[in-house]
């Protein structure tokens, strides 16, 4: 796929993009000032340090970091940690663990991001009063849930019809941010002076205990939360439509910011009790209005980080960090994916978040904790880019603390956070690192340790076999599923299938390799005819975000063969031969299960049994491959790590 189109500004990718990447960095609003402020009395110095932290951070964190300089790591269009990773990957293994730990927190801590919006917004109706002077909704949890399991029901459909309404609404919501907090500044033009970085340094360095001074940086984080999905989200709008967006968007979230700080300075020592200051702004015959703008700006927020996550979960699969769980494409626009299990777990997730913390301020103190993790870990994964980029390494060093030093202040600051419900997200995100990594360290073993034979030596056997009228022939076609990248070699396992375990006689003996690629959108394939009209391997180069419809693919190769005649496919029975009639096509997917016979280190044997125990819960190799069943014949081969050496068996008379 052409990304070319995608590298020149348009009004329509402006417009795309404000409806698909700024979902959570533009729901911030809806808590960050209520969290700087927390339980304690307004003062001054805590609105103004508070807004002095949230520019800077936006401008050095967001503008500079993200938008200016992570977005030129772009992998042929796409971004996020993974096409990242596959960027470097090749260079230092060790960037291994810091791709599976940003992305194992980046879809940990993203489960508290639709409540937290939704609750946020929702909330906003405990502000309406009935003729009574009672308020309209007291309980919203019901509501919320309602709203996030409705969500969720929608991704089995896809979100095509949706997403067209993703630009314009979320366009409605920045004019109305700006607006709003203009209306405001416009009582106290003073509050721009929170500009000055001085606030931010003089808060931060107020010695006070609690959620106050330098602590005060787990609320302002909040803010940018959202940065990482600005990344990620990077193939479907493309960085020029990204960076003219985010002049836009930046503006109206400053608005905003400060004219909720010119609210709350002008509710000085007042405690807030629960009043969220971007609804307070709004003048009160537009408060519904706002209300349901916010809430349907929260659910797109939301809807962009679930098909984050389908993005993120299908590109860890098949760079082997998650187990070949099922992928559903609702639709052929591009980007369009649905992966059912990370669905219901999203979705379980969401629920659980919400009937435990319950209110939006409580979620606040469990949130970002685990999203300065992925931070951090991507700033580790750009500084080795930078490297094999060849940038100056004083540059490369600068860059390196100055973002450490920032994201691990960050980080510590939110490390308070975890008593208050941050152990949710970072059990959450200990669990898929565990799934990842011992996903990806069984998939190294089983590589590692497969045996392979030179094919050139079964090339006379093959043809003998293939010409042996005594043995029922098996098939006119037979394919073989094989991890043999290389063009001359072929797994012990298959030679075995083929000659032992049930002689298979078949006219041509296909061999298909696929390879994922770095490049995310490659689409390539080689043949190699060893033997003409006898053997044939195909080696398929994929990108890591291709779907894998491996049957159309090889029908695709075959026709192709046939048409520069490369093969004869006519069955080779004569009654059908005269008629012209196509020898039928068979796979064979060889499956590995744990041998007994297996005598290993304590370490590894725990690997391959978590590893095994997580795959019956998978596709099977032929569906993962999008192979028809119904052609597709599965052998259970064992796999036999090491042999099991001593045997003290006695023969007795």
């Amino acid at each position: 796929m052409d990304h070319k189109h995608k590298s020149h500004a348009s009004a329509a990718g402006v417009l795309i993009a404000l409806g698909i990447i700024y979902g959570d960095i533009g729901t911030s609003p809806l808590y960050v000032m209520q969290a700087i402020i927390g339980n304690a009395p307004i003062s001054q110095e805590t609105v103004l340090g508070g807004l002095s932290c949230i520019f800077w951070t936006l401008t050095l964190q967001t503008t500079l970091k993200y938008v200016i300089l992570i977005l030129r790591a772009d992998n042929r269009g796409e971004g996020g940690i993974f096409a990242l990773f596959a960027l470097v990957r090749r260079h230092a293994k060790w960037l291994t663990l810091p791709a599976i730990i940003g992305g194992a927190t980046l879809l940990a801590d993203g489960i508290i991001t639709p409540p937290i919006s939704v609750a946020s917004a929702i909330e906003g109706l405990k502000m309406l009063k009935l003729k009574n002077g009672n308020p309209m909704v007291t309980d919203t949890v019901p509501i919320v849930m309602i709203i996030l399991t409705v969500l969720f029901i929608i991704q089995i459909f896809g979100t095509k019809i949706v997403g067209r309404f993703f630009g314009p609404v979320m366009t409605i919501w920045f004019g109305m941010l700006g607006l709003t907090g203009i209306l405001w500044i416009n009582n106290d033009w003073s509050i721009l002076r929170a500009i000055s970085p001085v606030y931010a340094f003089n808060l931060l360095t107020t010695h006070q205990a609690g959620s106050a001074g330098f602590w005060t940086l787990g609320a302002v984080f909040l803010c940018t939360t959202g940065a990482e999905a600005l990344y990620s989200d990077l193939g479907h709008c493309g960085k020029e439509n990204i960076r003219i967006s985010w002049v836009f968007v930046k503006i109206m979230l400053i608005l905003q910011y400060f004219g909720q700080g010119a609210w709350l300075i002008h509710h000085e020592g007042m405690l807030l009790a629960g009043r969220k200051p971007i609804f307070e702004i709004i003048p009160r015959e537009f408060l519904f209005s706002g209300i349901m703008v916010a809430t349907a700006a929260a659910i797109i927020a939301s809807q962009a980080l679930i098909s984050g996550s389908f993005t993120l979960i299908s590109e860890a699969i098949r760079l082997n960090f998650w187990p070949k769980v099922r992928l559903v494409y609702p639709s052929n626009q591009k980007g369009q994916l649905y992966v059912p299990s990370v669905n219901i777990f999203l979705w379980m997730g969401c629920m659980g978040v919400v009937m435990y913390f319950k209110e939006s301020s409580n979620m606040e103190a469990a949130y970002g904790l685990a999203i300065t993790l992925t931070m951090l870990m991507t700033t580790t994964l750009m500084a080795y880019y930078l490297h094999i980029k060849k940038i100056d390494h004083w540059l490369i060093l600068i860059f390196f603390i100055v973002y450490v030093a920032l994201e691990g202040s960050f980080l510590v600051a939110n490390l308070q956070k975890f008593w208050h419900g941050g152990y949710v997200s970072l059990f959450i995100a200990g669990i898929i690192i565990f799934v990842m990594y011992v996903w990806f360290r069984a998939t190294r073993i089983k590589k590692v340790l497969t045996e392979y034979e030179k094919l050139s030596d079964y090339v006379e056997p093959l043809k003998e076999l293939s010409k042996d009228e005594t043995i029922p022939k098996y098939a006119s076609h037979l394919v073989f599923m094989s991890n043999a990248g290389k063009m001359g070699d072929i797994e012990s396992k298959i030679i075995y299938s083929i000659f032992q375990r049930r002689p298979k006689r078949a006219d041509i003996y296909w061999f298909v390799h696929v390879d994922t690629m770095d490049d995310p959108y490659t689409m390539d394939y080689k043949v190699t005819v060893i033997e003409p009209d006898d053997i044939i391997k195909i080696n398929f180069k994929l990108g890591f975000r291709v779907e894998q419809r491996i049957n159309l693919y090889f029908r695709k190769v075959v026709e192709d063969m046939v048409a520069r005649g490369e093969v004869d496919i006519t069955s080779q029975y004569k009654s059908l031969n005269e008629q012209n009639v196509i020898g039928d096509f068979r796979f064979v997917v060889l499956e590995k299960f744990l041998s007994y016979d297996n005598e290993m280190p304590l370490f590894d044997r725990l690997i391959m049994k978590a590893y095994f125990f997580m795959k019956q819960f998978t596709n099977s190799e032929d569906k993962w491959f999008g192979l028809d069943s119904d052609a597709v014949k599965v052998e259970k081969v064992p796999l036999i790590i090491r042999p099991v050496s001593k045997c003290n068996l006695k023969r007795i008379e």
